[in-house]
This record gives C-alpha cells, sequence and structure tokens, in this order.
C-alpha cells in the first residue's frame, strides 16, 4: 500500500506547515488584531458549515429511509442450495470475560455452517488468549489464526492476515463484543445481489448497543451511535458520498477487498480510512439496514481511550489523503471532496475547537461588554458565541432525531443536556491529537465485558 499511515505527514506536508505557520506569524506581526479576527472569522464559518452539513445529512436520513431493507418474505424465498461461503473475522485481543459470549453469538447466525469460514484472530503474544481458547470446544467452522507478532500491533494488521486466508466470496468483521442479527449474513447476500452494481463493494450493517440504560455515559454513547448509523451514514448513502466506515459489520466482495488492499495497518482508525478509500478508488458503500448489538463503554476512563484513539485515526486519515488533494478531487470529484472535508477534518476540528469556544462563550457570558476579551477576539467573540449556541442546539436536535428514530424516547431527557457529553467527546480529541505526535500508532485497548447481555434491558 503507497497510501498508508505510516508516516503521519510526508515530507511535503511538512513543508507545506512550515510555510503556513511563517506566513502566519508575519501576517499576525504585520497586521496584528485584524489578521486574528480574519482567521476567527473563517474557524467559526468552516466549525458552523460543518455542523449545519451534519444536520443536512441527518435530516436526509430521517426524512426518507435511505438504507437497504430486506423483508422477512425476501429472506424465505432465498434459496440455500447456492448460498456463498461467507468468512467471518473475529479480530480479539485479551477478550477472555466475553469469549463465549462471542462464539454463542456467532454459532446462532442463520446460515449453512458447510459455507461458513470463521477465523479468530489471536495475536502471537496473548497466551492468555491462546489458552482459554484451547480450554474450549469450538464448532468445526471456526478456525484459530495466530497473527505474528509484528509491528504495529494493531486490529488492522490482524484482519490483513485473515483477508489473507480467507475462503468465502463475502467477508465481514466482528468486534469481540458483537451481537449480529442472526439474519444479517442473509440480508448481505440479498443486498448485494438485489443491487446488482459491480461498483458496490461493500454494506455498512448498523450498529447499536445492548445497554443503553446503564448509566449516563452509555445513554448519551446509545443516542450518538443511533444518530450516527442510523440517520447520519444514510443521509452519505442518500447523497452517494464517502462514507467513513465503523469498525464493525462491514460486509465486503473478498475480490474488491483484496484490489484494494486491505485494511491499513498503521492506521488506528482503519475503518474510516478503508471507507475513503474504497470511494477513492471507484467503488461505492451502502447501509444495510440489519443492526449488530455491541456494549456501549460505561466506564469514563475506558471510554476516552476509546475515543481519543477513534479521533487520532481521523486525523491520520485526512493526512494520508490529502497529500494529493489534486488527485483525490480528480478520483472523487469537488462536491464528494469537500464532503470528505467537513466529513472527515470536520470531525476532528470542531472537536478540537470546542473547548476553546466553550472558554470564549463562558467569558462572553460573565462579562457581557467583553471588555476584558477585546484585542485580537473582539469583535468576533459575539459570532463564535453564537456559533457554539447554535451548534450545541443542533447537536442535542441531532442526537435527539437518533433517539426518536430508534423508538429510544427514554433517552431524550439525558439527551437534552448532551453538549457536556460533546465536551467529554472535546476531551478524548485532544488527548488523540497529543499522542499523534508521541504514539502515532499505539492502539489503545477497549475493555470490554462490564455488562452482561444475559441480563440486559428490553429496549
Amino acid at each position: 500500500m503507497v497510501d498508508d499511515a505510516r508516516i503521519t505527514f510526508d515530507s511535503r506536508q511538512k513543508k507545506v506547515a512550515v510555510v503556513i505557520i511563517i506566513l502566519l506569524v508575519v501576517c499576525s506581526f504585520y497586521y496584528g488584531k485584524m489578521f486574528f479576527i480574519a482567521v476567527n472569522l473563517l474557524i467559526s464559518i468552516f466549525y458552523l458549515v460543518t455542523i449545519l452539513y451534519k444536520f443536512f445529512l441527518v435530516l436526509i436520513g430521517f426524512i426518507q429511509k435511505q438504507e437497504i431493507v430486506i423483508s422477512p418474505s425476501e429472506i424465505e424465498q432465498l434459496p440455500q442450495h447456492n448460498l456463498p461461503v461467507y468468512t467471518i473475522l473475529l479480530p480479539v485481543y485479551k477478550e477472555t470475560s466475553i469469549l463465549k459470549q462471542l462464539i454463542t453469538a456467532i454459532s446462532q447466525i442463520d446460515y449453512p455452517e458447510e459455507k461458513l469460514d470463521v477465523k479468530i484472530l489471536v495475536e502471537e503474544t496473548d497466551k492468555t488468549m491462546q489458552d482459554a481458547l484451547k480450554k474450549i470446544i469450538l464448532p468445526d467452522f471456526f478456525e484459530i489464526i495466530i497473527v505474528p507478532d509484528s509491528f504495529p500491533r494493531t486490529k488492522p494488521k490482524a484482519c490483513n492476515v485473515g483477508l489473507s486466508k480467507a475462503r468465502g466470496e463475502y467477508l465481514v468483521i466482528y468486534d469481540a463484543e458483537d451481537i449480529p442479527d442472526p439474519d444479517q449474513l442473509k440480508k448481505s447476500i440479498i443486498a448485494f445481489r438485489k443491487i446488482d452494481n459491480p461498483t458496490v463493494v461493500c454494506l455498512q450493517a448498523k450498529l447499536n448497543y445492548y445497554n443503553p440504560r446503564q448509566n449516563l455515559l452509555t445513554r448519551w454513547f446509545t443516542s450518538e451511535y443511533s444518530m450516527w448509523f442510523d440517520l447520519y451514514l444514510p443521509g452519505l448513502d442518500g447523497l452517494n458520498a464517502p462514507i467513513p466506515l465503523g469498525g464493525t459489520s462491514n460486509h465486503f466482495r473478498v475480490d474488491a477487498l483484496k484490489r484494494v488492499g486491505g485494511w491499513d495497518p498503521y492506521n488506528v482508525a482503519e475503518d474510516c480510512d478503508l471507507g475513503i478509500r474504497l470511494f477513492r478508488e471507484g467503488y461505492r458503500t451502502r447501509v444495510l439496514d440489519s443492526t449488530t448489538w455491541e456494549e456501549a463503554n460505561s466506564r469514563l476512563k475506558n471510554w476516552l481511550r476509546q475515543r481519543s484513539r477513534w479521533v487520532k485515526g481521523y486525523i491520520q486519515t485526512w493526512c494520508v489523503h490529502m497529500r494529493r488533494p489534486g488527485f483525490l478531487i480528480k478520483r472523487m470529484g469537488l462536491v464528494n471532496f469537500f464532503s470528505f472535508q467537513l466529513t472527515v477534518a470536520g470531525l476532528f476540528i470542531t472537536l478540537l475547537f470546542n473547548p476553546v469556544y466553550w472558554a470564549i462563550t463562558i467569558s462572553w457570558f460573565i462579562r457581557a461588554e467583553q471588555k476584558f476579551i477585546s484585542g485580537f477576539f473582539y469583535p468576533t467573540t459575539d459570532l463564535i458565541t453564537w456559533v457554539l449556541l447554535i451548534s450545541n442546539a443542533i447537536f442535542v436536535l441531532l442526537n435527539v432525531l437518533g433517539c426518536l428514530r430508534r423508538s429510544y424516547r427514554y433517552l431524550i431527557p439525558e439527551t437534552l443536556i448532551s453538549p457536556v457529553y460533546w465536551v467529554l467527546i472535546s476531551t478524548g480529541a485532544w488527548k488523540g491529537f497529543f499522542q499523534l505526535f508521541t504514539k502515532p500508532h499505539f492502539w489503545e485497548k477497549t475493555e470490554h465485558g462490564f455488562f452482561s447481555v444475559f441480563t440486559r434491558y428490553k429496549f
């Protein structure tokens, strides 16, 4: 793979960054206050446009169901004798607490066992997981693949090992805590055949949580996921725009996945990168109306580790694909290029500037006449305050719409105070940003097993 995140910034990007920094310093020296006002205006406009674009996408997904819907009758009429072999990749690392749950969930998938090619991907250094698997009698269609210990030690590297050994015509990834709808593989086959478009090589199933009521954090997390997978991604699907994939329940045509080189082993948000790369290479992703249930992070420290990795990966993805912006525009088209800027760059830029905007807004409310913010920020303080207030109102509305789409009305009261959750996301974003310069390829492990699925609440 030529374009990967092995190096975050290539030599050309470093030179451009140095030139920009010099220009900023010179302009700030010569133009002072007016320069900072102009910069604040540009950032505020980009911030607001990003939020409005997200609102537009969610509105599309809410007004009209954009995803591919497969009816029960279509599943019943699916011929069983000519179903293709389906590979399931299960990358696991120190997941002994939920190993039995994972094996049970995959074993309950409604698909002929002789056509299943399930590969449990275990790191060579993970002796605990290897020992746990030795004590379990696995179904015949399961296979344990030991991933050789080498740098980088990431999930996408393990998935590439699994891809090289895949026997299936189609392939899907599930995480250790996943419980997919039993008919998801059949829905995928029907959807691919129904579309009958060789450029559609990936289907993104929806993700949601089986522990939404556990605490305030899981309630916020569930409303966010409901908005993202039930409305935001379908909105991108409806516009035929680049779709940043979720890290699990991606269904691929194996031949196409191999043609694009699989996953970037150096990118800690390999799902986002692969979704963009597929689009860049002329392929398309559609959203499938089937749900995989996961465990929402219920512990703040654990949640922050996961969120920082996601944001760090989004920055890596943007840097990799922006090494050749002219080439990217040529392959994507100008409209989709701007969509990429707003969905990928817009995500981490708004998160990084969010705390700054909060500080300015709080100051604005404390001293309404902005006497102590005079100088560089004034008169853009008014604009920043209004941009933040409007953006937070939209953020709340988006998550409420997600709750309504999933019929999670009991989550709406907590969703109304979700700007606090947005601040938490920004905290994780800053952690991921700083880590980009110290440990860019470090995969922060997300721990699971804090909630027993067998005692989960009803939805």
